[in-house]
């Protein structure tokens, strides 16, 4: 396996890091120094945008990083996903890749598989089970 380039190794450790409670427990103690030097800084405008600014860039470094994360989880739940697929009898192939569809796709997708889950509730409903693979 190849290591993670520079940008992985830092969104992930960022990423641990900025998770931790000890981080949180941080910024409070930022946000309370802040609130308490109001009265001393006399509430000034200056006061304002040192908080408003420092936020600002927190929470435009964090969108990037949220997402980075994001992005990578949801690929390797995607391919967990789709090795359970491939490895289970009776499982349809064609299912592997279904986050590449165009919406219309998935739409037809999504009515097969509510028409099947409407059938096994029928199925229970009328005494029968729902463990079945109709297609198999």
């Amino acid at each position: 396996m190849r290591r993670p380039d520079a940008y992985t190794r830092l969104a992930n450790g960022a990423a641990r890091f900025s998770g931790r409670p000890g981080v949180f427990i941080l910024a409070l103690g930022v946000v309370a120094a802040w609130v308490i030097s109001g009265p001393i800084f006399g509430f000034s405008d200056t006061w304002q945008l040192v908080i408003n600014t420092g936020t600002t860039i927190v929470t435009f470094l964090m969108v990037f990083l949220i997402q980075s994360s994001q992005n990578r989880d949801t690929a390797a739940i995607q391919i967990k996903l789709d090795e359970l697929i491939r490895a289970t009898r009776g499982a349809h192939n064609a299912l592997l890749d279904l986050e590449e569809l165009e919406d219309k796709e998935l739409l037809e997708f999504r009515r097969r598989y509510e028409e099947l889950a409407r059938s096994a509730r029928d199925a229970i409903a009328g005494g029968g089970l729902d463990t079945e693979s109709p297609e198999a």
